[in-house]
Order: C-alpha cells, then structure tokens, then sequence
C-alpha cells in the first residue's frame, strides 16, 4: 500500500477513533529525566502540530525568533520544525517507521533543541507509534510441499513464515488455512515471539485418488481494520520413499564474533534419515525463503551441514540472524526436513567513538565569565555496552571544561580568565575514548575565536619627554610626536590625543601649545621668551575610542634655551645706568693701579650669552688707564703727571660672550685734582653712600642674594641626604670650578634644579653677583670630596644623565669635562 493510500485509509477511520488516536498519542507529552516526549501515530500530514514545545518547556514564544532557536536531529533528515510565531512543533516530512526504526519494538526519534542568547540546549524526544499500513507478505508466493502416501497422519510440515513490518499488535496474529480433506493448520509460537504455521496431517493420502492438493495459506494481522496476505501451497504426493530426513534439533543457536573472517566454520547441522542406501543419503540446503543478505553471509557445505561465513558481519548493521536449513534426501520422490538456525552476532569494540559539534558560538568576547557555554557537544558510539560507553576529555591547560549533561551530550564552557591579547584564538582539542578492550579514541579540533573588548588602556613610548626649544622660535613650529599604542582591536586601538589643561605662570597650558588629536604631535602656539619662562610641563593624555574608553597620560618637559637677544646693561655707575655721564674725582698723586672707579653691568641672558667683558673703547689718554677684562675696574696704569690733562674721558664698551655678540657703552669723566688725598677706603665709602634712592636698589639686590644664598643652601643640604639615602646610585656628576691667578673670571653660578623622582627638570648656567669683586669661590655639595666638589644624585637611567651632559654643553661651550671612574668634573 502507498503512502496515498495509507493517507486514505487514515481519513477513512471514524471521528470517534480519531479522536482517541489524538487523545492516545498527538496530546500525550511526558518530561523524563529533563527530557520532553511527544508521542504521534506515525505518517502524520505535513503541517500536523505534535505539541506546543515552547509552552511545555517554559519558554517565551515572542523570544524565540530573536534567541535563534532550531532544531536538530541525529537521525540526519528534519522531520519536524518550529513555528517561531506560535511555538508549536509541527511535522514537515512523512514519517515512515518502518523505514526508521524496522522491527523495534520501540521506535524513539531524539531532537534537540537549540536556543541562542544565552546558549541552552533541551532534548526532546519524539516517539513514533505504528499503524497497521503494512499487510502481511510471503516471500515465496508459491510452495511446494512433497509427502509421500505411506506418511502416517499427524506428521507436520513446516511453512514459510508471513512477514509484516509493523509491529505489536499490528503485525501478523493468526494463520487461516484454505478449507480441504487432508489437512489441517497449527501454528507454532517461537520463543522469540515469531508465529510459524505448520501443515498438519490429518487423513492418509492417496495418490492414485489424488496426486495433488492445492491450499491457500492466508495470515492474518491484529490491526484495525485487518489486513492480509496469502501464499499458495501445492502438495504433491510422492508414492516411494517414505521416510524425510529428521534433524537432532528443532533449532540451532549460536554465537560468532563480528570480527569472523570467511571461511571461519560456525556449526554443524546433522539431519537423520531411516531409509536406506540413495533415500538415505542427505543433502543440506538453505530453505528456499532465504533472504538474499543471508545468502551473501553465509554458506552451507551441502555434504557435511558445516555453516561457515561468507560475507563481513556487523553487529552494528544486524545483531542476530535468523534462517531455515532444510536436508534432503535422494530418493525418489525425495524428501527434506526442515530446521531453524540462529546465529547471533557478538560485539567487538570495531568503531572509534564519534565527536558531534551540536552548537558553538564564535568569537566569544574575552571578557566572559566563568562558566559561560561556548559550544554544545554530543558523542556516540555505535557499538554496544562497555564498548559503546564514551568519555570526553579536553587538552590540559585550556581555559575550557566539559560539563556532562545528558544522554552523552556535554557543554563546553570557560573555566578561566580570557585575554584576546594573549591568545585570539583557542585550538580547542577534545579526544574521546570508549570503554572497550583495548579503547578506541578519537579527536576533534574546535576553534574558538576571541572577540575584543576594551580592556587596555594606550601605552605611551615613553612615560615622559625631554623637548628643547630656542627662544624667540617661529610660532607653529612643530615641538615634539608622542606616541602611544593599544593592544586592543578595532575602534578599541585607535587613539587619539588631547592636552590636559593645567596653569603655566597663571595661564593654561593651551594658550601655550597645541596637539594634533590624529599622530600626537605637538605644536607652540607662539614664540617663547626664556627670560620670562623657562621651563614648564605639558600633560598629554591618550585616549582609545572604545566604550567606555580608556586613557593614560605621559609628561612632556620643555626646556626654552637661551638666545642672546639681550645686551649687558650698566647698574654702577648708578648715573651711567641712568643714562648720565658718571663724573669720578681721582688726586693727581695717584700711584700706578690706582683704584679710580668699577663699572658692572648684567646680562639678562644667561650661559656664555651672560658672560661680560670689558673693554676701553676710547680714552683722553690711553696711557694712563686701563680697564680690567673681567671685574670692569678701571685702574691706573702708571703714575699721574704734571702734563696730564685734568679732565679724562673714558669711552668703555661692555660686551657679552653670546652669538652674535651684544654690547653697551658707558661714558666715564674723571678730574684730576690737586691736593685731593682721599683713601681709597674713603671713596669706597663714598660709593658706599649713594643717594637715598640708590641705596634702595643697593638694599634689594642684597636681600635678594641673601634669599637666593638661603634657597641655594638649603637645595644642596637637601642633595646631599639624598646622595647619602641613595645606597645604589654610583655614578656621581661633580662640577668643581678651579681658581686661578693668571685667568680671573667673574662669578659664575651653575644653577641645577632636579625633579625629586629622578628626572631633570631644568638645567640652566646664570651670571654671578656683578657687585662682587674678583675674590673667587667653592661650592661643596660632598663632604666626602677633598675638592669641595658639587654633586649630583644619579640620574634615574643613562639617557636622563646623557641630557645633562647635553645641557651643561651647550651652557659651558668652552669648559673642560673630566670623567674620573663615576665622576664627571667641569672647570670653566
């Protein structure tokens, strides 16, 4: 019968057996442990809804689209889906269990169900119930039976089974044998629940009356409506020969290994017969309904009834064999007999376990929790018992575990801390081993790729900068690039950078410089006067674009360097720094080096571009002054003279040691006087006693090199504990200025200011007191330096201790560096 007509037939059924078809199968769902089961009849419409499965396992329907819910299933073909839109499991392909399941008394279908966001898995199983769409058949439709006239009554002939593909009570219930004379029928119930009809004999036969009976064997099924099928049997009667040959056993069962190879014997089969020499001789024969799978599995050696193997067995394909042998004689009429083997195949462990990747979500984002599901996995193995049990295991060391779950399916899940900028990809290995002797195992590779997440902040090249700029530069020169890089991904990666807003002498940084948010690199918005500022620190922050964002910041020093764009200035004599002429008495009995006036001027640079020279430029008489290089005293070079002219000029030039060269001049007029004996103490006095407002100027410059003494005092004490706390810093700079007679400089005060964490804030060289004299000085910074060295704390690496070196270059172009072992000395 077609599907068409099985379709019929199930339209054909009244509403009331409907009814209790649905109420028995379509509407009946059971959870068993934590799984959901349908039962349905089997060749259901396609459109047929089994059950509400999202009702039945708490699920919201209006979230199904979205949490990507599917189906899938084991057996390979989809004969079901899910209506997203109402949550009902509905039938999408005919079902056939014959076809699925054959001859088992059960016939399950597993399903699993899949849902996304968050991953869960749910196992449902759907149980196929027969219906009677099958009829009973014969193989052989017709048979031929041959009984020789002298049997007695009561002996029994064997006949073909009928065959019905349902199962239970659909499948074959009786036998009806055709209504005659001689015969009658009993069927013999096997202890495997097989029904066979066997021919009965009742009456004698008589062949000369009639040579032959034809009967009609009909079976018959327990379905509703019945089915059936015939086979005709067509009984000859033989008139010598009258014994068949009769086998020890009725049935013979054994056992055989899969693993049997052709040719391996299996048992032997022996038939007796009473009848003597040809009609007692026997031949063994498969029974003529043999299937052909048998046929090609095994053979019969006709002569001895040994059954060896044929074919490769399987006891995954058919566990248990079941066939005829019949023997028969070489008389005339010949006769046979007839006896049942069983042979059952025994399970080797032959088949490695197989690894199923059910669901896997990929990339998983890096920041996932423990215990987050990554993939659902199932194995199977299709060999039986302890050979067919599977154990999954995972790769050591892997940020992942296995969590069993049911029916050999397990979740994969994070067992660890996930870092995408470690590993962006896992190479997940699962090896899977049954428990067969010896074990079988095999492996799977599952990839797992990482997504990023913004968990790392941008890290700057460098945690600070040193920038060097000349003053009086062009605005909109390009200062500097930082730089910094995110090990991140994407949006995550990119950075960008901003000024942090902070004060320079009362005014934002910004007004000061600017950055470019694409490379970092940093511009001056104006020119820059060091004599104004020196020194001053910029705060640059990257920052990445992903959400939330994450920043870090770096310092950038900039140092403004010197140029010599000022000129020496006159502060003594006070009237020539006011502009005057500086009128000097000096007596006509004035010796040779005669003290007559000290012009002092100062440089508002600073470095050599701060270092003053003196120089007389004209004179009334050169002869009789000169002006010392250095301290700008203007002395006598021998004695006054009668023929001197009483009144001298003195043109004196004031030049800086800068590139170019700034000068100044000054006018000095000096009357030579009769009789005009004043000490020089007492002019010293004199100079001592300027004007009211000159000794305000006077008593400031002094409170300010106090103070300035003070800070400087205080700066070295404060260095000098450091460079005793410091045990393992070795390397020292000592800066000694040596005095000499023959070469007297000015005072030349070599300021170093430091950071307290290491790094040089600024280095710069300023101009001594230009009131003091030409006495010379020492400044001590060791007390374990016999040259009242000044030392510096190590530099925190040999980069920042390179830019001091660099910086005390370019102040002291013309001093001598020694390097003694860990010292560096300087004389200018």
């Amino acid at each position: 019968m077609g599907y068409t007509e099985r379709e019929m037939m199930w339209n054909r059924l009244p509403t009331w057996q409907v009814f209790l078809w649905w109420h028995h199968f379509f509407l009946l769902w059971t959870t068993i442990d934590g799984q959901t089961r349908y039962s349905i009849p089997e060749e259901l419409k396609q459109g047929s809804v089994v059950g509400n499965i999202a009702k039945d396992l708490g699920l919201v329907v209006s979230e199904l689209h979205r949490r990507k819910l599917r189906l899938t299933s084991e057996a390979g073909k989809q004969y079901f889906s899910v209506d997203l839109g109402k949550g009902e499991l509905v039938v999408t392909d005919r079902i056939d269990r014959e076809e699925m399941c054959g001859q088992k008394p059960s016939c399950l279908l597993p399903l699993e169900l899949v849902i996304d966001n968050p991953l869960q898995l749910h196992r449902v199983e759907i149980e196929i119930q027969d219906t009677n769409d099958n009829s009973p058949s014969f193989l052989t439709k017709e048979k031929v039976v041959k009984i020789a006239e002298l049997v007695n009554p009561g002996a029994r002939f064997p006949l073909e089974s009928a065959q019905d593909p349902d199962v239970g009570v659909n499948s074959v219930r009786s036998y009806i044998l055709s209504k005659n004379d001689n015969f009658k029928l009993t069927v013999k119930n096997h202890k495997d629940g097989r029904k066979i009809p066997e021919l009965v004999l009742e009456k004698p036969l008589d062949r000369e009356k009639m040579p032959v009976h034809n009967l009609i064997l009909t079976a018959v099924d327990g379905g509703d409506p019945v089915r059936s099928g015939t086979s005709e049997i067509t009984v000859i009667v033989l008139d010598i020969n009258d014994n068949a040959p009769q086998f020890e056993k009725q049935v013979y069962e054994t056992n055989v290994s899969e693993k049997a190879t052709p040719g391996t014997e299996i048992l032997h089969v022996k038939a007796t017969d009473a009848d003597e020499g040809v009609n007692g001789e026997i031949e063994y024969f498969f029974a003529e309904q043999t299937s052909d799978l048998i046929l090609s599995l095994f053979a019969i050696e006709s002569s001895t009834g040994t059954i060896v193997v044929r074919g490769n067995l399987d006891h995954e394909t058919n566990s248990l064999h079941r066939f005829d042998i019949t023997a028969k004689d070489k008389g005339n009429p010949q006769m046979d007999g007839h006896c049942g083997i069983e042979i059952k195949i025994l399970d080797i462990n032959d088949n490695n376990p197989e690894i199923i990747v059910t669901s896997l979500t990929s990339p998983v984002p890096e920041d996932s929790a423990v215990g987050t599901v990554i993939a659902l996995i199932s194995a199977k193995d299709p060999d039986s018992g302890d050979n067919g049990k599977v154990l999954l295991t995972l790769s050591p060391k892997s940020p992942f575990k296995l969590n069993p779950s049911v029916s050999n399916h397990y979740s994969l899940v994070t067992n660890g801390r996930l870092d995408r900028e470690k590993n962006a990809q896992y190479r997940v290995k699962i090896s899977a081993s049954d428990s067969g002797n010896p074990a079988l195992t095999s492996e799977k590779i599952i990839l797992v790729e990482l997504s990023d997440v913004n968990d790392n902040p941008p890290i700057f090249s460098k945690p600070s900068y040193l920038i060097y700029v000349k003053e009086n530069h062009p605005p909109g020169k390009i200062l500097c690039s930082v730089s910094a890089t995110d090990p991140d991904a994407g949006e995550n990666a990119k950075v960008s950078y901003s000024i942090l807003d902070s004060k320079v002498q009362d005014v934002s940084v910004s007004s000061y410089v600017y950055i470019n948010s694409d490379n970092g690199s940093i511009y001056s918005m104006h020119s820059f006067d060091y004599e104004k500022l020196k020194v001053f620190q910029i705060q640059v922050q990257a920052k990445d674009q992903g959400s939330p964002s994450i920043s870090s910041n770096a310092t950038v020093h900039v140092f403004i360097l010197d140029q010599n764009d000022n000129a020496p200035a006159v502060i003594y004599p006070s009237s020539a720094a006011m502009g005057s002429l500086s009128h000097q008495r000096m007596p006509r009995s004035a010796k040779a080096g005669h003290l007559v006036t000290k012009v002092t001027a100062v440089d508002a640079d600073s470095g050599h571009n701060a270092w003053i020279s003196y120089r007389l430029a004209e004179a009334t008489d050169a002869s009789l002054f000169t002006v010392n290089l250095y301290t700008g005293e203007v002395r006598t070079k021998r004695a006054v003279s009668e023929q001197d002219d009483s009144s001298q000029r003195l043109l004196i030039e004031i030049k800086d040691d800068g590139e170019p060269i700034q000068s100044s001049t000054v006018t000095v007029s000096i009357i030579l006087e009769d009789g005009l004996h004043e000490p020089i103490s007492d002019l010293r006095h004199k100079a001592a006693e300027p004007s009211k407002k000159t000794g305000r100027i006077t008593l400031y410059l002094i409170l300010s090199l106090a103070s300035v003494s003070v800070l400087s005092l205080l700066t070295f004490l404060i260095l000098a504990v450091k460079c005793i706390r410091n045990n393992r810093s070795s390397t020292t700079c000592c800066m000694r200025r040596t005095d000499s007679d023959d070469y007297k400089n000015p005072n030349r005060n070599l300021q170093i200011q430091l950071n307290t964490d290491g790094p040089i804030k600024y280095v710069e060289v300023l101009g001594g007191d230009m009131l003091s004299q030409s006495q010379s000085f020492r400044s001590c910074m060791s007390p374990m330096s016999e040259y009242s060295d000044f030392t510096l704390i190590k530099p925190s690496s040999t980069t920042d201790f390179k830019e001091v070196i660099s910086v005390l270059d370019a102040s002291l172009p013309d001093s001598t560096w020694t390097f003694e072992s860990q010292q560096v000395s300087i004389e200018y």
